[in-house]
Order: structure tokens, then sequence, then C-alpha cells
């Protein structure tokens, strides 16, 4: 069972956070408007209890590879991996005891920022070496960042994120379909029936993935399924950001006109319509989650990287530092 008292909370003057340390987990992403109320634009579990051993990823640190990896299973250096499948023959966010399954160790706390770790041995899940992982979250001006951090003793594959799913309207508020989304992206990765990525790197002209100039996230999702860009009625693809470096990644706007800028360093994003919600699930506000109740927003390396040669690198090896930034900014409150 987990206790209140576990929780963890980063007081601000416009935002807050409620932190986990089951999964280096974002339960809350309260954010102060301009009439002096607070919105909550992420959504959590109600029963903290459900975030053990569940595979629901509200706002869960996965790892150690997130995303898809096709067959469980990779080769690096000539030597192949089986890893522990999870979705069909498919591992998906690092395997059912993955990173978001694991009590982390606060490492360290402070004023309006704290830090987690977690060790992860040689063949966990099937991954080679012992990984050392940090996860700093931290208030920032106008928003809130988070900063993985992770080291090896031998040469293995790393894609770490955070899985939230965001609501401008407020957690609980119902369908995103009529927020509109801005993704800088001109290419993305279509996928296999399964979600795993073909290998090609399609240009998003013309297509319901183009998000460059905005679009209404409830029509583009109407548009994809049309032209089979989606699948189960939703989007669920990686989209490759342009440019290098920390960059703006991503737009969400709601109604009313309240905006996250997601910013990263990190090379893709994968955008998620939350298709699986069927109303079982009941949020922090009491409200159960019906299907399309938030974005999620995942920035990423590519989907099943380590066995597409064309894709950038996940490789980590030791003396290297693996570094993951993302920061979550909020406009227009």
């Amino acid at each position: 069972m987990i206790s209140e008292d576990s929780l963890i909370r980063l007081d601000g003057d416009t935002v807050r956070l409620e932190l986990l340390p089951l999964g280096a987990t974002l339960r809350r992403f309260d954010v102060r408007l301009s009439d002096g109320s607070w919105r909550n634009i992420v959504l959590g579990a109600a029963d903290l209890d459900e975030y053990l051993g569940a595979s629901i990823y509200l706002g869960m640190t996965v790892g150690r590879f997130a995303n898809r990896i096709a067959d469980a299973r990779f080769t690096l250096d000539g030597v192949e991996y089986p890893l522990v499948p999870n979705e069909g023959p498919n591992q998906l966010h690092g395997g059912p005891d993955g990173f978001h399954a694991r009590e982390w160790a606060v490492a360290g706390r402070g004023d309006g920022w704290v830090e987690f770790a977690l060790s992860s041995p040689d063949g966990d899940q099937g991954y080679p070496g012992t990984l050392a992982v940090r996860a700093r979250y931290e208030l920032v001006p106008g928003g809130a960042k988070v900063t993985y951090r992770a080291t090896t003793d031998a040469p293995t594959v790393v894609n770490l994120t955070t899985h939230p799913y965001f609501n401008m309207s407020g957690e609980g508020a119902g369908s995103t379909d009529d927020h509109l989304l801005t993704v800088h992206a001109s290419r993305y990765t279509p996928n296999r029936a399964d979600g795993i990525p073909t290998g090609e790197i399609r240009d998003v002209t013309g297509t319901a993935a183009d998000f460059r100039g905005g679009r209404a996230f409830g029509a583009a999702r109407v548009q994809g399924d049309a032209e089979g860009i989606t699948r189960n009625g939703g989007f669920d693809h990686n989209f490759v950001v342009d440019g290098y470096g920390l960059r703006e990644h991503c737009r969400l706007t709601g109604p009313d006109g309240l905006t996250l800028v997601i910013e990263s360093d990190q090379p893709a994003i994968q955008v998620y319509g939350g298709e699986h919600f069927d109303g079982t699930q009941v949020g922090t506000s009491g409200r159960p989650y019906a299907r399309r109740p938030g974005v999620a927003l995942e920035t990423q390396h590519y989907p099943d990287s380590p066995n597409q040669p064309s894709f950038p690198s996940t490789t980590l090896r030791p003396g290297e530092e693996y570094v993951a930034t993302t920061r979550w900014l909020i406009v227009g409150a």
C-alpha cells in the first residue's frame, strides 16, 4: 500500500508539482490561473495503489527503453539480447517490470527540486550492463523540467522519458479533441499494425501528421483514420522534431487559451491520444477517464532504434553519460 506520506510536493508561485517515488512519477501539475485559482493539467490515478505493478504509465518514468522494441530483442556489438515481452511479441516501455514499476530512492531534495535514483542490474528485463539512473524534477520560471542522467558499466541501450497525459482544460475535463496541437516536425515514422516503426522516415506534408501550423487534434485524428495513419482510432506516432539541441518540440492549447510549450534536447516526440481509456480509470479529480482524456506527449529517441540502423543511435557505453532534458512551460495562464 502506498501512503499519502510518500507524495513529494514542489510548490512555486505559478506551478505546483506532486511526485511519487514509485516510478519517479509526475502525478499532478497544477497551474495558477489569472483569477488566482489552480488547475491540474496532467492525468493521475486517484488511488495511489493503482500505480503498484500496473502498466497505466500515468506520468510515470518509462525505461530502460521507452516505447517499443520489435520482437523483444536487439543486437549490440554482435550479441543478441532477448528482452522480456509485454505487448504481444514486442516489448513496450522497458518491459512488464520496467522503471515505471520500481521504487526510486530520493537521492536529494531542496527548495523547488527533487532527485530520484535507481540502479538497474545487468540483465534487468534482458538489457545488458548495470545502469545507474537519476531523474531530477525542478521548478523553473513559468513551468518545470525533468533531467534524466544515466551511466553504465557495459554497452547497452537507453531511452528514458516521462509519460504524462495533458489536458489543458483540466484533469478530468473530458476529451482533448478540441485542443490545438502544434508539433515542429517535418517528418514522422510510419508504423506497422503493431505500432513498430516500418523504418521509413516520411515527410508529413499533405498528411494528417502535419501539425506544423497547429491543428485541432480531433480533426487531425479523423483525417488520419481515413488516411490509414492512425490505428485504433487515434494517433500513436513518433514525430521527428526539426533542429537539434534544446528546442521547442510542440505546443498544446486548450479551448480557453491555456497553452503548454514543451522544449527538449531529444530527437523526437511520441504523440498518443489516449485511445485505451474506457471509463474504468478514476482520476485525481474523482472523475472517470473516458476515451481520449489527455494527450500523451513523450520526448524521446525513435521507437525500435536498436533494430533500425537508419535511426539515431541509443547506445550508451562505459565512460559516457546519457543526458535527456525536457521543459514544460505554461503560456496564457
